[in-house]
């Protein structure tokens, strides 16, 4: 039969004690200088050594040597109450769960008035004092406010508020705290060299975790995995499916899903969750704990190992290549939204339900309307079109090039082309960074959204915009139709209108386009295309910074101006013009504000 590891690892003297120096340095001091009160209070979480503590200052206090801060170990007090000692007739334990009444504190009261038998105090240590009653307290107020001389009182609980005042008010409070997971580790690594026992990387940090803090409950568990362990190593696999932790594997493969955007590997992933019976919540709580390790690494960099204690080097280096993989917005978008599923999974009667949605907003910011959510499109966005960082906003934005050879306008005379729409030469910059691949039909689909993104930052360009279709999308130029030159006319000459357009395009899918226009012939089969000289910017950036567009300028090889047309037929056009702007305006505002669409009367028009 094995002795336990906490009780053949209790300390015996403060300095053994770890975590706790907030008490054992006052402790020691008041016994070096003989200023020890007659009763204490020790309060704190369970198994952070309350009774330990107890056990120790009644050795300092009871030691032949003594009172002293170290207790010498040798005389018959010491001995007595050391970790393999039978105890002491002249320190009673007492577990106040089960003598909390009035008549268990009128025989604590007749045993105080005797002396000693052997040593130089009396000492009560009351274990879970927080269980006496009120009136097992009030009949102790009296002695444990006017002791006898020979004897001291240390109550130990992990409720202290459920003390009653008058006895905390007569005691000296020391507040015992968790253990801190940096000293838990380096602990519990000297302790396992001294058992000779082989531990794989990443298992203490599972048990460090697991125990929370409690010195007790990680020496239980560990002692669980090493009477589990076959040739005197513990391995992580047998260590993390006792613990009930998800394995290290797996939350690999979901992290590397999340970044990849593949909803079919990060499903696929969660089915392995929940058809291996492992607690969904506890699968969340682990992949929140693997967020927040890579927001860590991904914010100090180099430095994380100093943070991440317990971590093989090769283990960090792979989190690290995670967490270049995401982003910090995007990392914080993740832990938020998982922090919310975890929450809300709390007495949930499907939690596989709530793991499945916790998924699938991870996959899809753009359901995040919050800061963190807009940040977190934007770094996929700029990872998407290769830009590894958001530019100096202080840098100066590119100046628009010029077109290589100046593009001969269409005379009225000449021949049109047998194909209905023809092409046109397009006149921009070229785009430095690469762009991601967005097809025709996914822009078509979210012309709609970004009409609405048009819509809210300029009534102008979308009364222009929303009679536009899209034709064809192919590298970076984007081919739209004008109903008639009139409006491929406004769209050139009012200022910023390309910017608008082009920085709703960029919101929505995250490409710098450059336009192509095609026009439709009012009265002729043909149409005449002309392209609409608007540079791109340089470099994409977020938000887009609209760039002036350049004056067409006339060259010698453009076409001469054409003869002035007689005063009637212009003045007829003016106002064919104000009444088809009209019509047009009231057509949008139609579509608007009632979502109504108008329809031709019996004459057809």
């Amino acid at each position: 039969m094995v002795t336990a590891l906490y009780r053949r690892y209790r300390p015996e003297t403060f300095a053994e004690l770890i975590g706790q120096s907030q008490v054992t340095a006052p402790l020691m001091t008041a016994l070096r200088t003989d200023r020890v009160n007659h009763a204490y209070l020790f309060s704190g979480p369970r198994g952070c050594g309350k009774t330990t503590s107890a056990r120790i200052l009644a050795r300092c206090l009871n030691c032949a040597e003594g009172p002293t801060d170290t207790p010498c170990g040798k005389c018959p007090s010491c001995i007595e109450l050391s970790r393999d000692g039978g105890g002491s007739l002249d320190v009673v334990e007492i577990d106040a769960a089960s003598h909390n009444g009035v008549d268990d504190a009128r025989d604590l009261r007749e045993r105080a008035i005797f002396a000693p038998a052997r040593d130089r105090f009396k000492i009560f240590i009351l274990d879970e004092a927080h269980m006496v009653t009120p009136q097992g307290f009030n009949a102790l107020l009296k002695i444990v406010e006017e002791p006898p001389a020979h004897v001291k009182f240390i109550f130990a609980t992990t409720e202290p508020d459920k003390v009653i005042g008058t006895i905390r008010s007569r005691t000296h409070h020391y507040p015992f705290r968790l253990v801190p997971p940096a000293q838990m580790l380096e602990y519990l690594e000297q302790l396992c060299k001294s058992e000779g026992v082989e531990i794989e990387p990443g298992v203490l940090s599972l048990v460090v975790r697991s125990g929370g803090g409690s010195v007790r409950d990680s020496l239980s568990l560990l002692d669980q995995l090493i009477a589990g362990s076959e040739g005197g190593k513990v391995v992580y696999e047998r260590a993390a499916a006792l613990l009930g932790f998800t394995h290290a594997n797996l939350l690999d493969e979901v992290v590397d899903a999340l970044a990849a955007k593949s909803a079919a590997e990060v499903f696929a992933s969660v089915d392995k969750v929940i058809q291996s019976g492992q607690d969904p919540r506890r699968f969340v709580e682990d992949l929140l704990e693997r967020l927040r390790d890579l927001i860590v690494i991904a914010s100090v960099g180099d430095g994380a190992k100093n943070v991440l204690r317990g971590v093989a080097a090769d283990e960090l280096d792979k989190m690290a290549t995670q967490a270049a993989r995401y982003g910090i917005a995007e990392l914080t978008h993740a832990a938020e939204t998982v922090n919310d599923a975890l929450t809300e999974m709390t007495g949930a009667t499907n939690p596989r339900l709530h793991l499945e949605l916790m998924v699938a907003k991870v996959l899809v910011p753009s359901s995040d309307q919050t800061e963190v959510g807009s940040l977190a499109r934007i770094e996929r966005l700029e990872r998407r079109i290769g830009v590894a960082g958001t530019p100096d906003a202080s840098a100066p934005v590119a100046a628009a090039a010029p077109a290589a050879a100046p593009v001969a306008a269409v005379p009225a005379s000449a021949p049109v082309a047998s194909a209905p729409v023809a092409a046109a030469p397009v006149v921009a910059t070229p785009v430095a960074t690469s762009i991601g691949s967005v097809t025709t039909a996914q822009l078509r689909d979210a012309w709609p959204n970004i009409l609405t993104a048009v819509n809210k930052a300029s009534k102008p360009v979308w009364m222009i915009a929303f009679s536009l279709t899209v034709i064809d999308f192919t590298g970076d130029v984007l081919t739209l139709k004008f109903l008639n030159q009139k409006d491929l006319d406004s769209f050139k000459n009012s200022a910023g209108s390309s910017e608008v357009l082009r920085k709703a395009i960029f919101d929505a899918l995250g490409v710098q386009v450059k336009f192509k226009a095609q026009v439709d012939a009012p009265a002729e089969p043909a149409a005449v295309t002309t392209p609409i000289a608007v540079v791109a910017p340089a470099a994409p950036v977020a938000p887009v910074v609209p760039v002036a567009e350049p004056e067409p300028q006339a060259s010698e090889a453009e076409e001469a101006p054409a003869p002035e047309a007689p005063a009637e037929p212009e003045t007829k056009s003016r106002n064919s013009s104000m009444v088809d702007e009209s019509a047009r305006y009231g057509e949008s505002l139609l579509r608007e504000m009632l979502g109504a669409e108008p329809i031709a009367d019996k004459n057809g028009k």
